[in-house]
């Protein structure tokens, strides 16, 4: 998540599929939000490419910050909007030709030690996107060991979620687990070494914490309905993500906006028929060989892109998004 190139100097971070997007959508026209904005390069990439204006928008203000340097070189093509993206539309304040979202961490975030999100450097087990609400800490130190199970299996697909949720439970009983390298040495504790080649042992237990600390899942549908709202018809939809959870969501929505209806197979229910509110734009997109060897972090991402009909708007079927809530 980063700058491409622009009129000022680039950060050191690289929106991951922009290129694909860029094409997609080619000639880039009208006004698009960045509801992730992060270090802002899917909003500089959009203006380089044409279109009129963009409004970026993210819950961290720390994002807003590093962009000063550069974001004045736009004057008023570009609007900086301090927010959610589930609340994307009412910060638009009107039809929008284009959103894109780009989920999860960003790698601004990630390389800040401060902000707890990752086990490579120790810092404050924080992980909050924003300023508000419990941070990791408060989440590990107040859970139950059966809530805290529930998170790193359904967030995290951790296969030794109740033995690690035990282990968290003892360990804070003796001190309390204040920082990202207490967590992953607890965690580290209760599975084998790696093999080479293979993730760190508490990749997924970082992932399922901060999804559950920022609601991510929750936000992440709210974003869709909220673009939905948003988007003029042949408006575009993009969505990079970064996990097979959030894809899931991403493609289960796209699927049930695409209208029809009947039963998915013999067993399930029928549901009646809609009209389609989107059209998706072919196969999720993955990054090329050429991009992952720039950007490593570019490997497990995957692009969808669906444009808007003119049918109205309406709320998503939570159950049929596989949407798993947990009451924390």
């Amino acid at each position: 998540m980063a700058c491409s190139e622009g009129a000022a100097a680039n950060p050191p971070h690289v929106p991951v599929l922009l290129s694909p997007i860029l094409a997609a959508v080619a000639p880039v026209r009208g006004t698009w939000v960045d509801g992730t904005f992060g270090a802002g390069g899917y909003a500089r990439g959009l203006l380089d490419a044409g279109a009129e204006r963009v409004i970026g928008i993210d819950r961290d203000p720390s994002a807003f910050a590093l962009a000063a340097e550069w974001a004045e070189t736009y004057g008023d093509r570009l609007t900086l909007i301090e927010g959610r993206f589930g609340d994307l539309d009412a910060h638009a304040g009107g039809p929008v030709d284009g959103v894109v979202l780009d989920l999860g961490v960003s790698s601004m975030q990630l390389d800040q030690p401060g902000r707890g999100f990752s086990f490579q450097k120790d810092g404050p087990l924080d992980m909050r996107m924003g300023d508000d609400g419990l941070s990791a800490a408060d989440l590990v130190a107040t859970g139950s060991e059966g809530d805290l199970a529930d998170i790193l299996y359904h967030y995290g697909e951790e296969r030794a979620a109740r033995r690690i949720a035990r282990a968290l439970v003892r360990a804070r009983d003796e001190a309390p687990i204040l920082t990202t390298r207490q967590l992953a040495g607890i965690v580290e504790g209760c599975l084998p070494r790696p093999k080479p080649g293979q993730s760190h042992p508490a990749t997924r237990s970082f992932q399922a914490l901060r999804i559950a600390v920022n609601d991510e899942f929750g936000q992440l549908v709210q974003g869709l309905e909220a673009a939905e709202r948003a988007l003029a018809p042949g408006g575009w939809l993009a969505v990079v993500s970064f996990h097979s959870l959030e894809d899931r969501i991403v493609k289960r929505f796209l699927q049930q906006r695409a209208g029809g209806g009947g039963r998915a197979n013999r067993y399930a229910p029928e549901t009646p028929e809609t009209a389609p509110r989107f059209v998706p734009e072919g196969r999720a997109v993955a990054a090329d060989a050429a991009e992952i060897a720039a950007n490593p972090r570019a490997r497990s991402a995957r692009l969808r892109l669906a444009r808007r009909t003119e049918a109205p708007a309406g709320p998503a079927d939570r159950g049929r998004l596989g949407l798993t809530v947990l009451d924390m």
